[in-house]
């Protein structure tokens, strides 16, 4: 299993979709099961107020979606960029979620009614941006990435990523983060860690240069205290 991890996300859906290596899968599932249960957890709560049974259901049959007709899907994804894997399995995850709620309400009303029920998960893909702006924003959130890796090197270095990013790049509150199982952390687990990150990157910055300002972490942190998440 060594040389798995140290394989890009690309060359790992690869190796997942050529066969059926219980050490590629493991270390998929590793490096996104978080990415999939947030996906599963912000999807079912369009529908109702999900039990941790539930989305332990749900997060299961989003892999079993990724493995159906000989990995199918997995088979099939072009990357565009590197990161393309992420918004490729929340689609998968979200097209699950409704699938199974939209299921269950035809069960209920009759299925000459289900079709009403459609809920295009197209509709959260964000409006065009120009070019200069998908660069500029593309190059800060490497530089910030970079930097997190850095100051979690270590034990428990992917959960601690995985609540940066989900709150800064998602827009996932602290609550909905810490109602992930995989978290096992509170609210206020989540928010204390998010601060402690948040302050560690600006240290790592200001050691590295002096006259930088992290003005992404900034613009977050603002938009954080307006909803008071």
């Amino acid at each position: 299993m060594a040389r798995y991890p140290q394989l890009s996300s690309i060359d790992l859906v690869r190796a997942c979709a050529g066969s059926k290596d219980e050490d590629a899968w493991a270390e998929f599932i590793r490096r996104f099961q978080l990415v999939i249960a947030a996906a599963v957890l912000r999807t079912a709560r369009r529908w109702c107020d999900p039990s941790r049974a539930l989305l332990d259901d749900l997060v299961q049959d989003t892999y079993l979606k990724l493995c159906e007709d000989d990995y199918r899907l997995l088979r099939s994804f072009r990357p565009r960029q590197e990161d393309s894997i992420y918004g490729f399995l929340k689609v998968v995850a979200a097209n699950v979620v409704h699938d199974h709620f939209k299921a269950a309400k035809a069960v209920k009303r009759g299925a000459g009614q289900s079709e009403a029920l459609a809920e295009p998960v197209q509709n959260e893909v964000p409006a065009p941006r120009r070019p200069f702006d998908l660069v500029s924003q593309r190059l800060q959130l490497e530089q910030i990435d970079k930097a997190l890796r850095q100051v979690t090197a270590g034990k428990d270095q992917e959960r601690k990523c995985a609540i940066f990013w989900l709150r800064h790049r998602q827009g996932m509150t602290a609550s909905e983060i810490a109602s992930i199982p995989e978290m096992g952390l509170t609210t206020e687990g989540v928010e204390s860690m998010l601060l402690r990150l948040t302050a560690m990157i600006r240290d790592y910055f200001r050691d590295s240069n002096p006259h930088r300002e992290v003005k992404v972490l900034k613009r977050k942190n603002r938009s954080s205290k307006r909803t008071g998440t």
